[in-house]
This record gives structure tokens, sequence and C-alpha cells, in this order.
């Protein structure tokens, strides 16, 4: 491509690169440059093959750059080089002409050329940054829309695209991508789940990682440090980048055709640029001022509350436009389903940290018209302390509940005293959410999830083991609220083996009997473990990876999460909208008496939980969670039902979860639960005693 092609003006809105019927228009916001050069590659070369000076006269209105360039065809790479005033001390400014600048709008990148390490020590070089592709994909998608599906009916299940398919036990032809998510639909399918969480696919940096990590080999596996917020990872992708924004639209298509919502989780605290020691890649080179909160009395220092070295300044009026700019996108033109938002509470800081009690940027989401039917989930704290759990701003946003985390993980292990916090959180966490006109779908209730421990490490583990992250083993949290049942990891004693067993069966049964949106962490389902390593985010290897053989040796427990969530689908009682009243539901302890509120060694608790009709089996619950066996005493079951077993935690698989054709009627008053043992019983009206 040895020509030069013709240049316009061309206009500042809309930012980044857009086709039109005579070529394509560039633009690019920055207040203070005082020039801007636009520079144009072929696919592959070191080069460009044209070099744009603009004309502020000319190619500049208000804050933006731009310019038009006649007939330029799709797949054209670009970056961009901004003049302008250093002075990082007084005012934050940061231009560099020599810096080769990402488009932050840019709708595909290629990171060919990219090497953080080298940027960071030796500075900028001619062709050594990320660039944006000019796309121009026509797409297809045959009717579909996203899937807006009743909060209450969520089930979510958080998965890595890349480790969800890397392992060679997936089995499938394109491991670690969009497609290879595909491939595993029948998967999902068989275990229920209405919504697939991704952990990042916004583009992200590879390379940010600690220099010892570094030197391991390892890299940035989970994806939280995010440089293209409209572009696909191209490490998800299979084709060249001009095919990446298809290949998301086609897994998309895929997931809603199987009746799967997708919610991707979103790194908007921060960003891949890093603190003063970081890699200019857009922002610091376009606007480090106006992205990025700085310390007030020396602005060449980054003000962090993520822990990542920078804190995006997301209230900033233009910022906050771009971040919901970029979630209409995602809506509007990938169908994606909802959010969920990293270090949320991040994004409720003013510019010089403070929290803010009405941030503009979340409620610009939350009353958004594209982003209205969208699902948007908070992890409603930051990495410096500040907590939104249940007081997250604005009313229809969900939480990722660690209060609910926490208490179940403390109840199981066997912690006692426990009894009124369980069915508090059981209940919907009326705590937290009954106030303010919030109800049980604004809790995210989770036991595990990406970051932490495993189910199967959460009950092998005391301690966490993440020496293979090259950091000494201080990175990772240390609250863990694990019991390893005897032995600290791998064993062959049976009696522990059978007795792990059973508390992930108790913690599964429990989270998918409580009101709210239950969340499951890929491969719990087979009980996948990361060798007690609960901060796996450099692991891009077997360690972060989902070994599918497990699908098969724990089959049983594949079957028993299958089943439990077959059982909350199956009652409407399980998924409401609202809070439990108190004809709802009846609390007793296991001999029938009333529960042990306020005492501190309890760990049983029962309850009854009515049908949302007449029509609907009526539920009760029986939870021992202490080391001895007990004579628990039923309740007669209400009108024409009578009990059957539908979930036994304490009996061996197949006889852990019965199907409701193979039930039962118990006839007894009496019965028998086991040790650290769920019993979950079905109203049935139409069976053989």
């Amino acid at each position: 491509m040895s020509q030069s092609y013709p240049v316009r003006p061309g206009r500042r809105y809309p930012p980044g690169a857009s086709i039109n019927d005579e070529g394509i228009n560039f633009s690019l916001y920055s207040r203070h440059a005082t020039g801007a050069t636009l520079l144009l590659y072929e696919a592959g070369e070191d080069a460009p093959f044209q070099v744009i000076d603009l004309d502020p006269e000319v190619n500049h209105t208000f804050f933006s750059w731009h310019v038009e360039v006649v007939d330029l065809p799709p797949g054209t790479r670009y970056a961009w080089r901004l003049d302008g005033p250093w002075d990082p001390v007084h005012h934050g400014w940061r231009y560099d002409p020599r810096v080769e600048l990402l488009d932050p709008w840019a709708r595909a990148l290629d990171a060919g050329a990219w090497d953080r390490a080298r940027r960071c020590s030796d500075g900028p070089r001619p062709g050594d940054g990320i660039r944006g592709v000019v796309l121009a994909d026509a797409y297809d998608w045959e009717g579909d829309e996203p899937l807006r599906l009743p909060s209450q009916n969520m089930i979510i299940y958080e998965l890595h695209v890349g480790g969800f398919t890397r392992h060679p036990s997936a089995g499938v032809a394109h491991p670690g991508s969009f497609a290879g998510v595909v491939e595993k639909i029948p998967h999902l399918k068989r275990l229920g789940i209405t919504h697939v969480e991704l952990m990042p696919v916004m583009a992200f940096d590879p390379q940010d990682v600690p220099p010892g990590t570094d030197a391991a080999g390892l890299r940035n596996f989970w994806g939280y440090s995010t440089h293209g917020f409209f572009a696909p990872h191209p490490g998800f992708c299979i084709g060249e980048p001009t095919e990446h924004r298809r290949e998301f639209r086609d897994m998309v298509k895929a997931l809603h055709r199987a009746g799967i919502g997708v919610l991707l989780d979103v790194v908007f605290n921060h960003t891949a640029e890093g603190g003063e020691g970081g890699p200019a890649i857009h922002f610091k080179g376009l606007g480090n001022e106006t992205f990025y909160m700085l310390d007030p009395t020396d602005r060449s220092r980054y003000l962090d509350f993520t822990g990542c070295g920078n804190t995006v300044n997301a209230n900033h009026p233009f910022v906050a436009r771009y971040i919901i700019d970029c979630l209409e996108y995602w809506v509007r033109e990938m169908h994606v389903d909802g959010f969920r938002f990293d270090l949320a509470s991040a994004l409720a800081r003013g510019e010089h940290g403070a929290p803010l009690e009405h941030p503009p940027v979340l409620w610009g989401i939350e009353l958004s018209d594209v982003l209205a039917g969208a699902k948007i989930i908070a992890e409603a704290w930051d990495a410096a302390g500040l907590y939104h759990v249940g007081s997250f701003p604005g009313y229809r946003w969900m939480e990722w509940n660690g209060r609910y985390r926490d208490s179940l993980r403390a109840a199981v292990r066997g912690d006692p005293g426990l009894v009124a916090e369980l069915a508090t959180r059981i209940a919907g966490s009326s705590d937290l959410y009954a106030r303010g006109l919030r109800h049980p779908i604004n809790s995210i209730n989770f036991v595990t999830c990406h970051d932490g421990f495993t189910l199967a490490d959460l009950v092998s583990y005391n301690d966490k083991h993440n020496e293979a992250n090259h950091e000494g083993n201080r990175d990772g949290c240390e609250h863990n609220l694990s019991w390893n049942c005897g032995v600290e990891g791998d064993t062959d004693d049976p009696a522990i083996l059978a007795l792990r067993r059973r508390q992930a069966k108790n913690l599964l049964t429990l989270l998918l009997i409580s009101q709210g949106i239950p969340m499951l962490n890929a491969g719990d389902e087979f009980l996948r473990s990361a060798g007690g390593n609960n901060n796996t985010w450099c692991q891009d290897n077997p360690t972060g990876w989902l070994d599918w053989a497990l699908a098969d040796e724990n089959a049983d427990m594949l079957r028993f999460t299958a089943g439990l969530i077959a059982l909350r689908k199956r009652h409407r009682s399980l998924r409401r909208r609202h809070f439990l009243h108190d004809g709802d539901i009846r609390w007793q302890a296991l001999d029938g008496g009333a529960p042990g509120w306020m005492d501190p060694e309890s760990r049983e608790l029962a309850f009854t939980l009515r049908g949302r009709n007449d029509a609907e089996a009526p539920l009760h619950v029986l939870i021992n969670l202490s080391d001895k066996a007990r004579t628990c005493v039923l309740p007669p079951a209400l009108g024409d039902w009578r009990w059957a077993i539908a979930v036994d935690t304490g009996a061996p698989a197949p006889r852990d979860l019965i199907e409701p054709d193979e039930q039962r009627s118990i006839g007894a008053r009496r019965w028998r639960i086991g040790a650290r043992s769920v019993l979950v019983l079905e109203g049935k009206s139409d069976f053989e005693v």
C-alpha cells in the first residue's frame, strides 16, 4: 500500500474511526494538545505508509482533532501522536510527540508491536505502539436481541474465556477463545445456568505484571488491565483483527440462541497505564489530567484507590460520558445483556478521591435509556477501604454480596452462633437491601468467585498457597474463612475426602435455595482445584484453566449441581422479587421448636417455605452444621402435600439428589439428619408411599 490518500478536514464527531461513503473520519479528544499527527500502517509493517500532520486551524474543533482520509480501506492500522505541554507536577500534562498512542475509541486493535517492558525502560520508539484497526464490517444478527430475562430468574456462571477451554481436556477446536465458549454451550445448558459472566474481554495488556512475575514467564491472565475499552481482547480471537468483532458477536448470538445471557466484567476503575512508572498507551498522552485522579500537591503522582497504580477520574464530565458511551456501545452494537463493574466503589469517588453522595457516572449508568434493560452489577468496594455492600449509590444496581459469602463460609465451616445471620442471608439480606425500595434481586449471592479459593480448595485448605505467583505468597486474600477438613491439601483419606465433598454440597445447596441471585464459579460444579492458590491472576497454565477431565471424574458433583439448579427453577418461591412476609416462611429448630437465634453455640436451623400459590409445592429445609447427627421433627406438610426427600447432602450419590419422578414419601414425623448435612424436602401430592 504505497499510495497516499487524499485528506479532508473531517468532523469532531463521532470520536474514533468511523466509515462513511467517501472514506474514514478520525477524531480524537485532547483538551490541551497543540498539535496532532495521524499515522497509517499496513498490517505487520513497522513504518507507517502515510503520516498526516493536522492543521490546528483546519483539523481542530473545541477539544477534538479530526481528519477524513478519502477512500482509505478497512483493515488499515492507525495510531496518533500528540504534541503539547509537558508539566506533570503542576498541571498533570504528559504530552510527548514521540509516543504513538492508541485511539481509546478503537473498535479493534493490533498489539503485535507492543513491548511493555521495553517501552517502560527505554522510552518510546517509532512504530512500537498498540494500533487501532479501521472496521467496516456489516453483521447479520439474524433477529438477535439482548434477552431481557427477569432478574429473579437469573443464575449466573462466572467464567474466564481463555481458561474455560484452554486445557487440552476441553476437547475444542479453538481453545481459549470466544469460539471455544460456543463449543461448550451444551455443558452450560446441561448445567441450567441463565447467564455467563465473562471475566474481562475488553482488550487488555497481558504484559502488565510485576518484574518478578514477568521474569518467571507469567502473564496477566485474568485481564484486569484494560487498554482497549471498545475492542474485544485479541487473545480470545482466532482470526485477524478485522474479524475480532465478528467472533465476539458470533459467541453472543450463539449463547442467546441457547437462552443464555451475556454479562461482561468491566474494568473502569483503573487502566493498563499504571502509575508514575507505567507506559503512556492512550489517556496519559492525550488527557492525563482529565482521565486520572492526580495528587493535588504534586500532579505527577497518581492517586491509587485500586491497588493497580492509578484510578480513573470517572466523575469528570467527559470521562463519565466516555464510560457510558462505551457501555451503550456494547449493548447496542454487541448485544450484551449487562455488566459487572470491578471495584465499582472507586467509581463513586470524586476528583481527589473523596466519596460522592450522588456520583454522576453511576447515576448516568442507572438512568441511561440504552442501558435501561441491561443488568448492572457492582463489586461494591474498592482497594482503599470504601465498602458499599448494602448502600451502593442508586436503586437498580445489584451488588456482589460479600456479607453473604462470608456468612455462609463461616456457618458451613462450623462457626457457632450464626443462626440469625445465616437465616438473614438465606432470606435475601433484608438488613442490607430492604431500605430504600431495594429487593432480594439487588443481592448477588455467591460463595466462590474468580477472586479467592475455588469451591474444592475452600474445603481443602486453611491457608493460601500462592508461591507460584512469585510474590512471596504476599498476594491474595488472607480472610478466606476456609477449612481443610483435617488435612491441608491433597489426601487419600476417604473420610476426609467424603467430608470435603459433603461440605461442598452444603455450600452449593444453601446458595441455590437462598433468595437473591445465585452466582457459581466456573468449574466448581465438578470441583476444579487451583492447588490452594487463591489468586490465579497470572496463571495462564493448568493452575488457572479448567480441567474438563474432572467433569467425568466428579460426574456426581456435576449431576448434583445441575439438580440443585433444576430444583430452584421448579420453585418460584425461591425466586422472589420481593422480601418474604410472615406467612411465607416459618423458622424452626431441628426439633421443631423455636430457633436458637441468640444461642452462641447453635449450629442448626430449619424452615418451611410456602409456595407462591396453592399449586406450588412447599419446601422444608433442615440445616445441621454441627459435627453430630441429629434426630429432627418434621412439621406437617401444608394442605394435601406430603414430604419427600429432594436433597440430602449427607447421602452418597445418587441418593444425594433425587429427581422428582423418583421421590417417595417419608411418612414418618421424625427423621435422622447426618452431621454437617443439609436436607431439602419437597412437597408432593401424587405419588406412591
